[in-house]
């Protein structure tokens, strides 16, 4: 299946949304092909230095949540946590301009490394997302400020999604010939996900106090030298929630094995980095008994929530086949069922 056609600049369109930014003279632009392929990217290299320039377009974004958004990011910036600062206009001050049909933002560009897979790297971003967590747990808007909140525990879409595989993609091309399986297939993951749903909710998650949390701690949104974390990005996804969903789907980010072909992914997680990830954010911000014993449950949840989305609208997830992914999914959580104790005792010692 070919990939949806990615979203580009026009010049003149470059040109004036450019203008709105003391840059200084423009040295070099170069397409940034990351995120989604409806906000196309630009890096530049300015008088003034490095920056990264994103357009949205107005017929899609919310406008307050957008601005939730920046709210955040400013106080992160000013409390020194490791992030991309917001580059405001020359004229107003604004860090979100709009013109026409769409918004701009500009970002200070972070030169870093991706995730290597260690230990230590994920051991930091641990730590980092702590210092996150601590630091956004102080933010206090307006109540009468937007606060857009809702996580993947327990949530209806991710159940309507499963069904919507099973109803409506029997025959898409990544599931013909597999109609009987991927009927088994949307029974077990409904099954499991009401399962794990409902440990996270007899463990009082209702009472877990709510935060600002990143909802989506994963390691293409974070940049790494020497082994430490010096850049958090894409915070788009900010929410109100508990801070444990945050450090469950991170521990399952930093701690997935993946690559090439679903079918030929490992059911295992690596425990050690998984260990690393948890212990880095306890080093920091001490989760209680009722987190620590739901992570391996609130995980589950947030392996069948990714790849629900995806598939139920298109059949597949990226370039993998939906049918080979959700056969991995269930692999994975079998898994992750039996050797949960293990992976709580791995971090209650």
């Amino acid at each position: 299946m070919s990939s949806p056609q990615r979203a580009s600049f026009d010049p003149a369109e470059l040109a004036v949304a450019l203008s709105h930014f003391d840059l200084g003279v423009i040295e070099s632009i170069t397409d940034f092909p990351r995120g989604s392929h409806r906000s196309p990217k630009v890096g530049l290299v300015c008088e003034r230095g490095k920056f990264l320039l994103k357009r949205r377009s107005l017929a899609r974004v919310n406008l307050d949540r957008v601005r939730f958004v920046h709210r955040v990011q400013a106080h992160l910036a000013q409390a020194g946590f490791p992030i991309a600062k917001l580059v405001p206009s020359r004229i107003g001050r604004q860090t979100l301009v709009p013109i026409r049909d769409h918004v701009y933002e500009l970002f200070e560009f972070m030169p870093g490394q991706p995730y290597q897979h260690s230990a230590a790297e994920a051991r930091d971003a641990g730590a980092v997302l702590a210092r996150f967590h601590l630091t956004t747990a102080r933010i206090v808007f307006s109540a009468s400020a937007p606060h857009p909140r809702g996580d993947y525990h327990d949530a209806a879409a991710v159940r309507t999604g499963l069904c919507a595989i099973g109803a409506k993609l029997s025959s898409h091309d990544s599931f013909t010939g597999q109609e009987a399986e991927l009927d088994d297939l949307v029974h077990f993951l409904l099954g499991y996900y009401d399962k794990a749903a409902e440990t996270v909710t007899s463990a009082a998650f209702a009472n877990w106090p709510e935060q600002i949390v990143h909802s989506d701690w994963h390691p293409g949104n974070l940049l790494f030298r020497n082994l430490k974390v010096i850049a958090v990005i894409d915070y788009d996804a900010m929410r109100y929630s508990r801070r444990a969903v945050d450090v469950a789907n991170g521990a399952l980010q930093f701690s997935i094995l993946a690559g090439g072909d679903p079918a030929h992914w490992p059911d295992h997680l690596d425990e050690e980095r998984f260990a690393a990830f948890v212990t880095g954010y306890e080093s920091l911000n001490r989760l209680t008994h009722d987190e620590r014993r739901s992570l391996p449950s609130l995980m589950a949840e947030a392996l069948i929530a990714e790849c629900v989305p995806p598939i139920s609208e298109t059949g597949s997830m990226g370039r993998w086949s939906g049918f080979r992914v959700l056969q991995m999914v269930r692999r994975k959580l079998t898994w992750l069922e039996q050797n949960a104790a293990r992976l709580e005792a791995l971090i209650s010692a």
